[in-house]
């Protein structure tokens, strides 16, 4: 079945608490996207930080399902000849073409524990692909002392049937027997390293790992291509550091993506209920989990001390609350729809719709719903060869999404 949505201009706004269509007309701006109460009374440290003003999309652009015959997959990527190499949760890779038609599924992988949150995750091609046919991804590894997030590389065959010669060439331990949190994002910098992300497994008994340096839970690492920290790494030398780390103080990074013109790596993780973060990662720094964070715990209480604010921790750029539980994102740098230039667009899964966010000087001062009557978990999206974005859902569906 292709399933198309055409979106126009023409939509209805819902305004939220605190703000009036005079005031929003005077701005020249739509209120906030967000309609709900929040979960908690936590102050923003600063305008701006939560609940930014709606933006609309002028050019008309059309949501077309390219295929439902996917399953549950994670994570996507562009093949150099504009094909998608997605994965799939429970243990094998697929290849879909823009009209989508969906191979057979790539085998060879080792073995995945894909109980809870874990499974196939992230995944990226290398840059030199059409030279070395070379494929990198993150999987939640299963070991006798339990389970981690883990990194491995291999060669996508001639008949792409199979990765021949996998091998694991990193491993976020300590490893623990639990199913949640495991991040699970990758990308290639600039400089043709990876950087990936973790999560801190999500249990009271880890969450303060996220805050250790010496611990590969809760991070964004930064490693080579064969598994080694990255030359120019913040805690290269230091001691009682693990020199692969990038920064710290995460919850679980299920986001990241490199700036087009900046080259600044952003991120964004799931917040507990509530305090979901967007942030512009800068190496070294601490990102506060569990210490600081704008969520409460899913039973209602505060997390730790239920403070926001810490000097020496960071402030996220922006937040949500109630959660809309970013996973997958990227940033928009085709000409195709000018005013999407440069900006950033995040699959949500409990939020059920792609955000767009508009940022300026590092800052969102705009935000959008893409796709929200499909009521769908987008868990990633990614800009294709050809301009378009192309999103994945964990029902498994693939959309292509363009200018009409």
């Amino acid at each position: 079945m292709v399933k198309r949505i055409l979106i126009t201009a023409t939509v209805l706004y819902v305004f939220g608490a605190g703000f009036s269509s005079a005031v929003a007309q005077k701005a020249g701006n739509l209120p906030p996207v967000e309609t709900n109460a929040p979960n908690s009374e936590y102050k923003s440290a600063f305008s701006g930080q939560t609940r930014i003003s709606g933006v609309k999309t002028k050019t008309p652009y059309e949501g077309k399902v390219l295929t439902e015959g996917l399953q549950s997959p994670w994570g996507i990527t562009s093949l150099p000849d504009g094909r998608l190499l997605i994965t799939q949760k429970e243990g094998t890779m697929r290849i879909v073409t823009t009209d989508g038609k969906v191979s057979d599924p790539i085998t060879g992988l080792p073995k995945v524990n894909s109980a809870g949150q874990g499974g196939l995750l992230g995944v990226r091609v290398d840059p030199q692909f059409a030279k070395n046919r070379m494929v990198y991804w993150v999987f939640s590894e299963p070991l006798s002392e339990g389970n981690l997030t883990a990194v491995a590389k291999g060669k996508l065959s001639a008949d792409e049937k199979t990765i021949e010669d996998a091998k694991v060439i990193y491993q976020a331990t300590p490893a623990y027997k639990g199913t949640l949190h495991y991040g699970g994002r990758i990308l290639f910098d600039k400089a043709g390293n990876l950087i990936i992300s973790t999560g801190e497994r999500s249990d009271l008994v880890t969450r303060p790992q996220a805050q250790s340096v010496n611990s590969g839970l809760g991070k964004v690492i930064r490693i080579t291509t064969d598994g080694q920290p990255a030359p120019g790494n913040p805690f290269a030398g230091k001691a009682d550091t693990r020199p692969e780390l990038y920064s710290y103080g995460h919850r679980n990074v299920q986001s990241l993506a490199l700036h087009p013109v900046t080259g600044d790596l952003w991120e964004g993780e799931f917040g507990p209920r509530g305090g979901d973060e967007i942030n512009r990662i800068q190496p070294g720094k601490n990102y506060g989990w569990p210490t600081i964070t704008y969520g409460i715990e899913y039973k209602g209480s505060k997390v730790g001390d239920g403070i926001q604010q810490k000097e020496g921790l960071e402030q996220p750029v922006y937040y949500w609350d109630p959660s809309v539980s970013p996973s997958g994102m990227t940033f928009y740098s085709s000409n195709a729809i000018p005013e999407w230039k440069n900006n950033l667009f995040v699959g949500a899964l409990s939020g059920m719709h792609i955000a767009r966010l508009v940022i300026e000087n590092n800052k969102v001062v705009g935000e959008e719903r893409l796709l929200s009557s499909e009521f769908q978990r987008f868990r990633d999206v990614t800009q294709g060869n050809d301009g378009a974005l192309y999103a994945i859902t964990d029902s498994g569906r693939l959309y292509r999404i363009f200018k009409k």
